[in-house]
């Protein structure tokens, strides 16, 4: 076997051998891959769910408004439209998951950028920067999202801007504190001493090395991200009808909690199970991540 062959298979074994424990740990975690699964089935009920069944979010039938679940061809049940439940709630969870997997990953963009100059640097530009992060968390996050949500045009993309603008300063603070300990360490001086530029070294560098507390937070901030866009329309502030989402089919169903209790339940159903699918998730992750949990 050549030299280059042998270079070549070292380093892969290695790679496989130390995803191998963490990997092994999240399987045993039962909780997290029960998260995982529901997650997958609520992808896949708001995703290809629509074009699975003969009705759509918009489709209205005065004749068989607020009818029961499980009493006809609406297995939820009708709005007070006529509407079919079902398909209004695969409409909503294309919303709400959408905006949660978008306003995750621009708050998590900006939070890594903002921790990794600030624990690279530290001195003067990174306690003037974590300063700011302390700053914008001295701030209630429902009354920032409420004040924000109040002066803007209500959309998809204003909201998922809105979500990040709220929820970026807890990734910062993780990578922050990583990349402040990374920096000390013998890999990143090595660089530092054989001329490798600042980006090089934070993103080539101490960026990898903190990427599985970047996962962990990433994942819970999902959760968050969801939880914020259904209680900021269910205030009345963020996606407006007649488009669907969780938060607003629950502010629709507050009338009608006496008499049509299934408009509330099963948004609200739907919402409680992927929030805490996706702590489930976080915490299955934080666990496998942890190098000291390996045995």
């Amino acid at each position: 076997m050549s030299a280059v062959q042998t270079a070549s298979i070292g380093p892969t074994r290695g790679t496989l051998a130390e995803r191998y424990p963490a990997m092994r740990r999240f399987l045993r975690h039962r909780v997290a891959l029960l998260g995982v699964g529901v997650v997958l089935l609520m992808a896949l009920f708001s995703f290809v769910g629509p074009w699975l069944i003969p009705f759509n979010d918009t489709d209205t039938d005065i004749r068989a408004r607020l009818t029961e679940p499980f009493a006809g061809p609406h297995v939820f049940g009708t709005d007070p439209l006529g509407r079919d439940v079902m398909a209004r709630l695969m409409y909503a969870g294309r919303i709400s998951l959408s905006i949660g997997f978008a306003a995750t990953a621009l708050s998590v963009v900006v939070g890594v950028l903002v921790g990794l100059v600030a624990g690279f640097y530290r001195g003067a530009i990174g306690a003037a920067l974590m300063r700011f992060v302390d700053a914008m968390l001295c701030f209630p996050t429902i009354f920032l999202l409420l004040a924000v949500a109040a002066l803007i045009e209500p959309s998809v993309t204003s909201i998922v801007v809105l979500i990040a603008v709220a929820s970026w300063m807890e990734v910062a603070r993780v990578v922050e504190g990583q990349i402040r300990s990374l920096r000390e360490r013998d890999f990143a001086l090595a660089a530092e001493s054989l001329g490798a530029s600042d980006s090089r070294i934070m993103f080539r560098e101490l960026l990898p090395n903190a990427v599985a507390p970047i996962v962990v937070a990433a994942t819970l901030n999902i959760a968050h991200a969801i939880l914020a866009e259904s209680y900021i329309s269910f205030l009345g502030f963020g996606i407006q009808p007649p488009t669907p989402s969780w938060g607003n089919m629950l502010e629709n169903a507050q009338s009608y909690l006496t008499n049509a209790p299934w408009l509330a339940i099963v948004p609200g159903l739907a919402i409680t199970l992927t929030v805490t699918s996706f702590n489930f998730i976080g915490d299955g992750l934080r666990d496998a991540l942890d190098a000291k949990l390996d045995r």
